[in-house]
């Protein structure tokens, strides 16, 4: 009896946490907006870097400073809900959206506005006045720091504009006291000039007026700043002033503008492959589990519910690699839920529908745990290492993977419950749990000892290993811009463009190095190196000649320097990766699992990165986050299977180790296929509806689904067998563990 008010007990608290998360959830999705990234609803992000100057340290502080005067800068250009943000210790984020041409808007708030006024001397530093003329300047006497406000008005006195300045008190009396200095010298001669410098550069040198007397100057704290301005560059001119000089000089490192027609394809093929999937992923799980497979779509309804109002809840900006990962973490979902149910239907042998649902939960508890627990790491590790939208796919990911341990270990057991006490247990066989499906019945007729002979797996895995290194070696990677630097520009166009003929005309223009690939239907890219505006137009105008148009819908441009810094975090990010889960394993299971798992990740990462060289696919920012998740699968897989090792080690204590492996990949193969097939239905939808970087994405997860699997039985458990034969103990614990007893008595789900 305790048993059983102790199973009542959390019946009730899994329904009552299960209510008020989907009522927080409910609230959070009537009331709260999707924040779209640019990638998604067309704009510009533009990423400054700030540098140090002759007497000022680009630090944090420096950086929040010129944050500030940015901010006021991009105000005055009118954008809509700009985002403003300080990444690390000297970089700033400024996203514009709807900004289709950012020329004028990195113009404005990239220059450094360093406005100076300073006296003409006969020894001073020699540049060139706003004419061309040589002119020689003292040391600045008055910084734009002074500046109270500017405004550009029509030149009433010639053509063009002028900008009318107005000085806060002291600078003021510091102007009065130039410009007395300046009226000393006599009509014509340079010194009776004041140079207004703007980023070291002439912008004006009037004379001081006749009738300014020497040594009063020029009183009332303003002045007007003439020259040959147009209507446009004295607005910008005012503007600059009046947001104020930056306090270091900062340059572009980085570009990326995305016209709207691009992300609202991206959000409909995304929504249709989720839409497709999802049905698809249903049937299968109604005709595999019948009524206990009714009962998990319910779960998965709310698994998309608790998962999109968490980043509703936490602000995320949702981007196209997060869009993907959340329709891709749809498919993820399924796994804890397939796992819970094969386990039932092993338990379910001599015993009630109930205790055999209470211990397939327990039973698999341990395997969910350390599969998300790997996954994990991966998204952390996006987050922490990367930038941009693949940093917002690691926030997808990791919520999707909580949520789903929410909907599988919480609301689907208080379902199974409900379900129990409504009548299931009374029609087991409806339940679809009490009978072997076809997978598990081929399992039962297979001989656990086919990996007796460990050495002719790791042959076949090691072939072809080495005919994806080929690739990589004779064919080599195709880096995307984020690792390379340079510029990417991507073209829609009003035919099937030829993508033979449109590379010749962009090397005909004067890019013989420039990559051009299909990017879908109607659209091709072009990926240089670093070039300007001017050159950017030449290569669209070569497009639009082999392709009769070509309308602008996307361009990156990565620096240099911020490319070496991304390839140099993206080693990083695999590097550490693959230690987190050696770790995690060797502290889990032990050190030969460990490696073994290591061993076989490690295969599958090569296998891909060969097998896109040999395609040449591009491998950018959003293929490091479908590897990286590919790391997770193929860990994931292994940690189920190896998880079933460890048990069936301490109940089977007198088999060989091979037997004990090849016992464990045959168990679980019904949860790998019926899972695989959940994933499959959703990347299958995003890889035959979606378009570039999008179908990548996916190509990359499809491959990674296929090796991660293979892996598991040709790599990782003959690696683990041989470890074993040279160091026995692989996954014999410690101290004997209880497992459940099937005579146990008495728990309700």
């Amino acid at each position: 009896m305790p048993r059983v008010a102790a199973a009542r007990r959390g019946l009730i608290g899994r329904a009552l946490l299960s209510l008020f998360v989907l009522a927080a959830s409910v609230y959070l999705l009537s009331t709260t907006a999707p924040r779209l990234g640019l990638d998604l609803r067309g704009g510009t992000q533009i990423v400054l870097e700030t540098r140090d100057s002759p007497t000022v340290k680009a630090d944090g502080e420096a950086t929040d400073r010129a944050l500030e005067v940015l901010r006021r800068r991009v105000d005055a250009l009118g954008v809509a809900e700009p985002l403003l943000a300080r990444s690390g210790e000297n970089r700033i984020i400024v996203e514009l959206p709807g900004v289709q041409d950012p020329k004028e808007a990195v113009e404005v708030i990239g220059r450094t506005a360093q406005l100076a006024f300073h006296p003409v001397v006969p020894d001073g530093r020699e540049l060139p006045d706003e004419s061309g003329r040589p002119l020689r300047l003292g040391p600045a006497a008055l910084s734009g720091e002074g500046v109270d406000k500017a405004s550009a008005n029509g030149n009433p006195q010639g053509a063009g504009s002028l900008v009318n300045v107005e000085f806060t008190g002291d600078a003021g009396r510091g102007w009065q006291q130039l410009t007395g200095q300046a009226a000393c010298a006599p009509p014509g001669d340079p010194a009776r000039r004041v140079a207004i410098v703007l980023d070291d550069k002439v912008i004006s040198s009037p004379q001081v007026d006749q009738k300014v007397a020497c040594q009063v100057g020029i009183t009332g704290g303003s002045t007007q700043i003439t020259g040959q301005f147009s209507q446009s560059e004295a607005n910008d001119l005012a503007l600059l002033i009046n947001a104020g000089a930056l306090p270091v000089p900062v340059e572009t490192i980085e570009q990326r503008t995305v016209g709207p027609t691009l992300g609202a394809a991206a959000i409909e093929d995304s929504a249709r492959a989720a839409i497709i999937g999802i049905a698809l992923t249903a049937l299968f799980l109604v005709a595999v589990y019948w009524l206990a497979g009714f009962v998990a779509l319910i779960a998965l309804a709310a698994y998309a519910l608790v998962s999109y109002a968490a980043l509703l809840a936490i602000g995320a900006t949702l981007t196209l690699p997060g869009l993907a990962g959340f329709v891709l973490a749809i498919g993820m979902a399924v796994d804890a839920t397939v796992l819970v149910f094969e386990r039932a239907r092993e338990e379910r042998r001599g015993g009630s529908l109930p205790r055999a649902v209470d211990r397939g939960f327990r039973g698999a508890l341990s395997a969910i745990i350390d599969s998300n627990v790997t996954t994990l790491l991966a998204a952390g590790l996006l987050f922490l290492l990367a930038s941009g939208p693949v940093r917002g796919f690691g926030v997808t990911l990791t919520i999707g993977v909580l949520a789903s341990m929410f909907t599988s270990l919480v609301f689907l057991r208080w379902l199974l419950g409900v379900a129990m006490r409504l009548g299931l247990d009374r029609a087991p066989r409806l339940s679809g749990l009490t009978h072997e499906g076809g997978v598990r019945r081929w399992v039962n007729r297979r001989d656990p000892g086919f990996l007796a002979q460990p050495r002719r797996w790791l042959i076949a895995a090691g072939v072809t290993v080495a005919a994806a290194v080929a690739g990589l070696v004779l064919v080599g990677p195709s880096l995307g811009v984020e690792f390379t630097g340079g510029r990417v520009l991507e073209y829609t166009t009003s035919a099937p463009a030829d993508v033979d003929q449109v590379r010749t005309a962009v090397a005909d223009a004067g890019f013989p190095r420039a990559v051009v690939q299909d990017s879908g239907a109607n659209a091709v890219s072009v990926r240089t190196e670093p070039v300007d505006q001017q050159a950017a137009e030449r290569i669209r105008a070569a497009v639009a000649t082999a392709a009769g148009d070509a309308s602008q819908v996307r361009d990156e441009q990565i620096g240099p320097s911020l490319g070496a810094e991304l390839r140099t975090k993206a080693v990083i990010a695999l590097g550490l990766a693959v230690l987190a889960q050696l770790i995690y394993l060797a502290v889990r299971f032990d050190w030969r699992l460990g490696v073994a798992t290591v061993v076989a990740l490690a295969q599958d990462v090569l296998i891909i990165l060969g097998i896109f060289a040999w395609l040449g696919k591009t491998m950018d920012g959003v293929f490091l986050a479908a590897l990286l998740t590919v790391i997770g699968y193929s860990v994931n897989d292994t940690v189920v299977v190896f998880d079933r090792v460890r048990e069936l080690r301490a109940r089977r204590r007198g088999d060989p180790f091979a037997r004990v492996v090849g016992r464990a990949v045959l168990q679980t193969l019904p949860r790998t296929v019926n899972t695989g097939i959940g994933v499959l239905f959703v990347l299958g939808a995003l890889l035959l509806l979606g378009d570039g970087s999008l179908a990548d994405f996916a190509l990359a997860l499809l491959l990674g689904l296929v090796t991660g699997t293979v892996s598991t039985v040709a790599t990782a458990g003959p690696v683990a067998i041989l470890l074993d034969r040279r160091h026995p103990g692989a996954a014999r614990p410690a101290r004997q563990r209880r497992t459940p007893s099937r005579t146990d008595s008495g728990a309700v789900v």
